[in-house]
């Protein structure tokens, strides 16, 4: 048993000190600009750093953030990715329990009877023979890396579901975000669809007692009620379009949302952060969880070329024993019943037939294809970040314009209003000036839903928001 010990122990040691034949890992060269277009560059010498802030310090509203909640507790995909990460925690384990020695204790009992015509004295016997032993069975010697390497492969494979997990939660938020948003400008839309079905139906019914008494003409009365019905064709969608986005809302949460935990109009201020600096350089792509997954995923494929190149090398497995033996169970922990083995095994590639250097050759075309997939993560990343910014640049601007169109649209109508009662202005006149009021006011809940969608694009794409 001493021996067994001491041999192990020798074992540990020689693995500790055996090389790797893993490439030295060099992050690829990030195949964008350097800063994103429209930055500025005063912005960029003070812009904060990139940094996975809660989302409870990114979003302002506090039904957002509850509904946000209830998603990360009970969305299925969010939960998926999680037992991925305990699945590859535990296959990583099992590649890491390659590097020691399985150590077991084994019993055992053979019994054996041999005919007359097989023994000396011509009569039929049975024997027995009984043994313990206490030891492991073709441990590899770890010399030239390759358990390490495919230890560190499975290491990078794990820490790549967390990666993954991390992307995933951002993306479940955002579009939480996204469709409570959606389902509170539909809400708003409805309400203004309510409003000017009501306005208009007094209208309708106000000419068409105008027109009983004749004062009024037919194409007034017909004018207003196709007014009318436009508007209430209008609430109709709208009412069905907030029971589709409450659904959705219910889908991606993964339970039912309350009813207070539902919005009542379009908030303007939905993140927290009041700016986000445009000059930021294209290098906090790097700190992404997706790009991030994609370089451990290429460190994996990097790690897979050591194996690959070890296996070209002899490989030593070592199976060792020591126990006891005897002919009956009794005396088999009995003195002078001691045994032990040792057999040292080396295998030494000579003709593969091509094998070995094919798989090598697989390995290193892998690691390339993990390099593009790499280089396309920051490109799709910097595409995400720059459209954010380009459509940030502008925000602010429509923003005002149309605000200002809404503006200019209620007092064309109210004046266009005051003319048609003073007998100035035919009928035709005010109805353009209504419809010309509906639509600035629904474009105007357009836009304010595009820059607050921005904002969460922004938290999405920026990697997790601003510290």
């Amino acid at each position: 048993m001493i021996k067994l010990k001491t041999l192990v122990v020798a074992v540990a040691i020689a693995t500790t000190n055996a090389c790797s034949l893993i490439p030295e890992y060099l992050r690829p060269q990030a195949p964008v600009p350097e800063t994103f277009p429209n930055a500025d560059a005063k912005a960029a010498s003070s812009a904060t750093q990139l940094s996975d802030i809660p989302w409870q310090d990114y979003f302002a509203d506090a039904q957002l953030r509850e509904v946000i909640g209830l998603a990360l507790n009970n969305n299925r995909d969010l939960r998926v990715a999680a037992l991925n990460i305990e699945k590859a925690r535990a296959l990583y384990r099992v590649q890491r329990a390659d590097m020691f020695p399985r150590i077991g204790i084994t019993g055992t009992e053979t019994a054996q009877r041999l005919p007359g015509d097989l023994t000396s004295s011509g009569d039929a016997t049975t024997t027995h023979q009984y043994s313990a032993t206490v030891g492991f069975s073709a441990y590899e010697l770890d010399f030239f890396g390759r358990i390490r390497s495919l230890n560190a492969q499975a290491l990078e494979q794990y820490l790549g579901t967390e990666e993954a997990k991390r992307s995933a939660q951002i993306s479940l938020v955002a579009e939480v975000a996204n469709v409570w948003l959606i389902l509170a400008a539909d809400k708003e839309r409805l309400a203004l669809a309510l409003s000017t079905f009501e306005t208009r139906q007094k209208s309708y019914e106000l000419i068409r007692r105008t027109f009983e008494v004749g004062v009024g003409s037919a194409l007034d009365v017909r004018q207003a009620e196709t007014l009318m019905e436009s508007a209430r064709a209008d609430v109709a969608r709208y009412i069905a379009q907030e029971a589709k986005d409450a659904n959705a809302l219910a889908l991606i949460v993964g339970t039912t949302v309350s009813a207070d935990l539902l919005p009542a109009i379009l908030s303007d201020s939905v993140s927290a952060i009041t700016e986000v600096p445009a000059g930021v350089p294209s290098e906090v792509l790097t700190r992404r969880p997706d790009v991030l997954q994609a370089e451990r995923a290429l460190r994996a494929a990097n790690a897979n070329i050591g194996a690959a190149r070890a296996a070209f090398f002899p490989s030593i497995t070592l199976t060792a024993g020591a126990g006891v033996a005897s002919d009956s169970l009794g005396g088999l922990f009995s003195g002078g019943g001691g045994t032990w083995s040792f057999i040292p095994q080396i295998k030494l590639p000579i003709f593969e037939a091509g094998r070995l250097t094919a798989n090598l050759e697989a390995t290193k075309v892998q690691r390339e294809i993990n390099v593009a997939q790499y280089e396309k993560a920051i490109q799709t990343a910097f595409r995400e970040v720059a459209d954010a910014f380009a459509e940030k640049s502008t925000l602010a601007e429509r923003l005002d314009a149309r605000r200002k169109l809404v503006e200019a649209t209620k007092a064309s109508f109210t004046l266009s209003e005051a003319r048609y009662k003073s007998g100035i202005d035919s009928y035709l006149g005010l109805l353009d000036s209504q419809r010309a009021l509906y639509l600035s006011q629904l474009d105007l809940i357009e836009i304010r839903l595009i820059e607050s969608a921005n904002r969460v694009a922004l938290y999405k794409v920026l990697g997790g928001g601003w510290n």
